[in-house]
């Protein structure tokens, strides 16, 4: 169980909590229960002394938990044994507390911990993860798992919930030479805690610089097996490291080699129903373009709404972005969302052509590589605005920043 230190500390005038991951020992509970487990006690001039907090059920508990944050209820797990079971009950209070996603914010080291980001409250955590991850893998998550995964080598794969401990390692995708490419995305049940992890594969054919073999491949946790339903080899394009899932359907950017002269846009749009799990018609033949010629895309869930973000690229230098834009997908056809101001496009890095960005809900969270900075855009406000400064600190010059989106979840598991 994940939970917070008492001590708080103010960074530039912005509140920062530390977040430490240890499990309550057994004493601790066994001294609380002592303290707050009598119902009456006795007074020396004859009264009687009740404890409130020993009177009152576990429904009015809950409901009283109800009420705060969710970093509060991960604290209050480890004051007593009582407490944690409340907490950890599995009843349906936990999961119907409305959070806000985080952001979590790491930096390239052998260090598996970093920083997330409470939009709630506006403040940063400091976490360390449950499992040896490392900056440079690729992550997805919903319902507050997470999944990571090796970028070049896809052998191996981590479940986990960030705010407790305990993951969960899954074999890759059996069989086949490690991919030149691979995509992540998961999707999970809130009510039945079955979670399905896809893995898209692409490969160049060898000896053929125009092929390249794309597969996708599918987890389930209920039967705890793979199934490759998709095989197919693409001209001139390849997948990347790009996917999502949304309403049952996962998507992934592929992207134009240049080499037999791909149309004017360097990035396309597939999809695959995992429902049908068959693979009839192609995948390339029925993809969609992207809106206009991107720097570089990043596909996100908000609410069974797929939404993706993009750098846009110059008409005469696609590969120099002159902006980022927002568009969400409505029946095969893009709409754009919303344009990043000027002003917060100069804050942001004008010369960043490829960025970090995830999102759930109504946030979308943005952050440069070269910078711990985050911006996050509110989709049901249409608002643009910097969180407050993240703690992680710039050692070097070329050091190297990313993250990902979750939902605060302390119910769910792997």
């Amino acid at each position: 169980m994940a939970t917070f230190m008492d001590g708080e500390t103010s960074w530039e005038s912005h509140s920062y909590t530390s977040w430490e991951s240890h499990a309550a020992s057994q004493q601790a509970c066994e001294a609380a229960d002592y303290q707050t487990g009598l119902e009456i006690h006795g007074r020396n001039d004859g009264g009687l002394r009740i404890s409130l907090e020993a009177i009152l059920p576990d429904d009015i508990l809950e409901k009283i938990f109800s009420f705060m944050p969710i970093a509060c209820v991960v604290r209050l797990a480890s004051v007593c044994s009582r407490w944690y079971r409340v907490v950890h009950s599995r009843s349906s209070w936990t999961t119907a507390l409305p959070q806000k996603p985080w952001y979590f914010m790491f930096t390239t080291s052998d260090c598996v911990g970093g920083h997330a980001y409470d939009p709630s409250v506006r403040k940063w955590y400091n976490i360390t993860l449950p499992c040896d991850v490392k900056s440079n893998w690729i992550s997805s998550s919903s319902c507050g798992l997470v999944c990571f995964m090796e970028n070049d080598k896809s052998n191996e794969i981590h479940v986990f919930n960030p705010l407790v401990k305990g993951w969960k390692s899954l074999h890759g995708p059996p069989g086949g030479d490690n991919p030149d490419y691979s995509a992540l995305a998961m999707s999970a049940n809130r009510k039945s805690s079955v979670y399905t992890v896809t893995v898209a594969k692409s490969k160049q054919v060898p000896g053929d610089f125009l092929q390249w073999e794309f597969s996708i491949h599918i987890y389930e946790s209920e039967s705890c097996c793979w199934i490759t339903p998709v095989r197919e080899v693409f001209m001139g394009w390849r997948g990347g490291d790009e996917s999502v899932v949304c309403n049952g359907v996962l998507y992934c950017l592929i992207y134009a080699t240049g080499i037999v002269g791909t149309a004017d846009f360097r990035h396309g749009l597939i999809m695959y129903d995992l429902s049908v799990r068959s693979h009839g018609s192609s995948l390339k033949r029925n993809s969609i373009p992207v809106p206009c010629s991107l720097t570089c895309g990043r596909l996100m869930n908000l609410k069974d709404r797929l939404v993706m973000v993009g750098g846009i690229g110059k008409p005469d230098r696609p590969d120099i972005i002159k902006g980022i834009g927002i568009w969400e997908l409505c029946k095969k056809e893009w709409r754009e969302i919303a344009r990043m101001p000027h002003r917060f496009f100069q804050g942001f890095g004008e010369f960043d052509d490829v960025f970090a960005s995830s999102g759930m809900e109504d946030l979308v969270y943005i952050q440069s590589y070269g910078s711990p900075t985050l911006l996050v855009f509110d989709m049901s406000q249409k608002q643009w605005r910097w969180s407050v400064r993240c703690p992680v600190p710039k050692r070097f010059p070329l050091q190297l920043f990313t993250g990902f989106c979750f939902e605060p979840r302390i119910e769910a598991s792997c």
